[in-house]
């Protein structure tokens, strides 16, 4: 994922592994918890990274689906 900056209209400070952001599916929005791969202490603003992210309910989604 790409993490908008501050000026880009996202976020102003990192975040780490454990953290529970929104998720936005079309027209659903969900929380959910973020891993970060292993040697990511953590991301910034700006930064591109992998993610798995695990949804606190199931949802109904195709493939391909982007957030």
């Amino acid at each position: 994922i790409y993490v908008l900056s501050k000026e880009e209209g996202g976020r102003h400070s990192p975040f780490f592994t454990g953290y529970r952001p929104q998720f936005y599916f079309r027209t659903t929005d969900i929380t959910g918890t973020v891993e970060l791969p292993a040697g990511t202490d953590m991301v910034k603003p700006g930064d591109n990274t992998k993610i798995i992210g695990e949804l606190i309910h199931p949802i109904a989604m195709d493939e391909g689906l982007k957030l």
